[in-house]
């Protein structure tokens, strides 16, 4: 295995230039600036800072993910992967990995952010065993557990936490996803026989795409509209067995009514049993409807400690929240696998004589190169500081600490906002990846292209993308309208003359004409403006702001108008909304960076990382150019600073570019891909020691190329005297 100071010793070798630069140490409690020559990530520091607020938990995690038992054999058949990830669930669960999330009275902790501190890490062992234990753990015992009453967490949760009954979390359905409330299953009380009847109407009604469904479940979490007395209460969760439980323990026949298929061979997490189940006049005991929300007595009367329906609904699906918290965290961790597989290789690989007549060129030394993977790291860095912060607001909610409808809404939708950003910045990073390592990077034996497979179906679970994204603009608009519920009308009409202040300054050429003033030419008081932590801030938070006003106004019409014309409103609007959502994510990943900021105590980490918020910030305002120019706050001078800045941090970022990579702390054993072990370097450094050799020998063959070059000169020499001659 190789050691932190065998990482260092090869980062020293492996800076383009090919010398390491020396690192600082200031006195204790002192930290001065540094010359930018002298600043250097102390890398052991910065990894153990990054572990977070559950260092040692997720140390412990990310140790197991390292272990061989755990990791993905590639190239298993679908029934060997599936046999090998269910064994790992078990394993996980002889070594306690699994149980902190649960009550104290069952053998938990009741640790509900470090139990997803560590879970996280999974996805480095194999992302089907990460999924596969969420099934498990994270969506069937967690529906127990927070749906379900005391009464009901005692009796069913000590066979779902050992996974001696592998369960299913039975909600989507193959005609409603995202759309939970339309599911059409239902469950129908029966007072003679105080059961509920549970029944799939039609074949869209089925369940589908459930880990554990094909093959391995023994019970499901089964979500349905309760109706009882014949009327609907909206979707509730019941808990029913669905095999028979073989003799040595194992998942035998449907149970009778209980039928369904499997989903077979998917584009990515093989290792999980995905599949399809539907239910013939189910009956399933009174007691075993999760009650926690909503209770049904013995006459079929129904009660709930929450009247609203539609609060009940969305307080239900809250909180399950922690699959969101999740994802965001795991997709993160999948581009620091594939961003650190790419940056070894590219300090390793080396291609064409641009610089030496003798030496080929380090890949990461050109610019492209360090323009399609630095950015990258840059943000990556941003979605894990937020991450943390997410964790810790999951942690408030979940251990009791700040459990209020307020701080769940608050949750909610910070999960709704992070997860969508995060997966779909996975599957574009581990595709940039993978094509900047060329060919190498496209072969199995490098994993980038398993783990974006594994990937891609993490922007559709758990909410599709787009969809939590609308939830989060919905939010915003809430959020806004109550600053003026109760406006008196010579406040809004104050309000009214400002914002029509606000356009005239910048929608015309008055800003921009002041901006190409204070600039007069010169590029480096623009840049100076630009890397301002209050510029960048404004920047960032004045765009979110002015998209929720704008599509606040555009949709006001839809207040007085009918539930059609509202509609229509609102789908003419959704580009927007979804627009404005992701500027409020780039927001929250930008201040959650430059609060961290403020923890880093290490001169020289602090500088680097302050270069690596700047250039996340300033990324984001070049790929919304658009917007800031159209919008007036950026002049044409100051836009055209942002690329050329964003250069200069690329360029100074460059030297630390394995630094950053290293110190998310994930070692050869979670990248397990050869062309990060050394071996890149091995080969390098071989050929370029037998072309020395070659070259000292005086054996090295002459190039046909260098011969019809120094014949080319002579003959231009030759005419040259010619010349002369003629001349005398």
């Amino acid at each position: 295995m190789t050691t932190t100071s065998d990482r260092t010793a090869a980062r020293d070798t492996q800076r383009g230039d090919g010398a390491a630069t020396s690192t600082s140490i200031p006195a204790a409690g002192v930290t001065p600036p540094m010359p930018e020559g002298e600043v250097r990530v102390d890398v052991a520091d910065l990894s153990h800072q990054l572990l977070g607020r559950w260092a040692d938990l997720r140390a412990k995690a990310r140790a197991t993910a390292g272990e061989e038992r755990f990791q993905r054999i590639e190239g298993l058949s679908l029934t060997e992967h599936r046999e090998r990830v269910m064994d790992q669930v078990k394993q996980l669960v002889e070594i306690g990995q699994v149980h902190r999330g649960f009550p104290t009275r069952l053998g938990g902790q009741d640790d509900a952010g470090g139990n997803l501190a560590g879970f996280e890490e999974l996805v480095a062992a194999d992302p089907s065993l990460q999924i596969k234990a969420g099934v498990q753990w994270g969506l069937f015992a967690a529906a127990i557990l927070h749906l379900g009453t005391p009464e009901q967490q005692d009796r069913l949760l000590p066979a779902a936490m050992d996974a001696s009954v592998p369960g299913a979390f039975a909600m989507t359905e193959t005609g409603h996803g995202s759309d939970v409330a339309s599911i059409a299953t239902t469950a129908t009380f029966d007072p003679a026989t105080q059961e509920f009847v549970v029944h799939t109407p039609f074949r869209g009604a089925w369940k589908d795409y459930l880990g554990n469904a094909a093959v391995n479940g023994t019970a499901a979490v089964i979500f349905a509209q309760l109706v009882t007395n014949g009327v609907n209460h909206g979707v509730h969760a019941f808990y029913a067995p669905i095999r028979e439980t073989t003799p040595d323990g194992g998942a035998g026949a449907f149970l009778p009514g209980v039928g369904g298929e499997d989903d077979g061979l998917k584009g990515g997490l093989n290792g999980i049993d995905n599949g399809r189940l539907h239910f013939t006049h189910v009956r399933v005991p009174r007691e075993n409807l999760l009650a926690r929300y909503g209770q049904v007595a013995e006459d079929g009367t129904y009660t709930s400690p929450i009247d609203s329906p539609g609060r009940r609904f969305f307080t239900m699906l809250g909180s399950l929240v922690q699959g969101r918290v999740s994802l965001d965290g795991a997709a993160i961790t999948a581009s620091k696998l594939g961003l650190a597989t790419a940056v070894t290789y590219g300090n390793q690989r080396r291609q064409f004589n641009a610089a030496s007549p003798v030496d080929e060129v380090v890949i990461l030394d050109y610019g492209t190169h360090q323009r399609r993977l630095i950015p990258r790291i840059a943000q990556t860095y941003a979605m894990h500081f937020a991450h943390d912060r997410l964790l810790d607001l999951f942690d408030l909610v979940f251990s009791g600490e700040n459990d209020t409808p307020e701080s769940r809404e608050d949750l909610e939708t910070m999960a709704a906002s992070l997860k969508p950003m995060s997966t779909w910045f996975a599957l574009d990073t581990l595709q940039e990846a993978r094509e900047a390592c060329g060919g190498a990077g496209f072969l199995t034996e490098n994993r980038i292209t398993s783990l974006r497979a594994d990937m891609d179906v993490y922007v559709t679970f758990e909410g599709d993308n787009t969809v939590l994204l609308q939830l989060v603009a919905k939010r915003l608009l809430a959020d806004y309208g109550k600053e003026f519920k109760d406006i008196s009308p010579g406040q809004m009409a104050r309000f009214v003359v400002e914002q029509a202040a606000d356009a005239a300054l910048h929608r015309t050429p008055l800003k921009r004409a002041a901006q190409t003033i204070a600039d007069v030419g010169d590029p480096r008081r623009a840049a100076g403006h630009l890397k301002d932590v209050g510029n960048q801030r404004e920047l960032l938070t004045d765009r979110v702001e002015t998209m929720v006003a704008d599509v606040a106004t555009a949709l006001r019409p839809a207040q007085k108008a009918t539930p059609e014309k509202a509609a229509e409103l609102f789908n003419e609007h959704q580009y927007e909304l979804i627009e404005m959502a992701k500027a409020h994510a780039d927001l929250l990943h930008w201040e959650a960076f430059t609060q961290a900021l403020e923890t880093i105590e290490d001169a020289g980490t602090r500088q680097v990382l302050t270069w690596v918020r700047d250039l996340f910030g300033l990324t984001v305002i070049e790929r919304n150019l658009a917007w800031y120019l159209i919008n007036g706050r950026l002049s044409a001078q100051r836009a055209r600073t942002v690329t050329g800045y964003i250069d200069r941090l690329v360029a100074r970022l460059r030297p630390h570019a394995q630094d950053l990579v290293d110190a998310w702390g994930y070692g050869p054993e979670h990248l397990r891909a050869k062309i990060a072990s050394g071996a890149e370097q091995v080969r390098q450094d071989e050929a370029r020691e037998y072309y020395r050799q070659l070259r000292a020998s005086g054996d090295e063959p002459v190039s046909e190329k260098s011969i019809k070059a120094r014949e080319k000169a002579a003959a231009k020499a030759a005419a040259r005297g010619g010349s002369k001659i003629a001349r005398r």
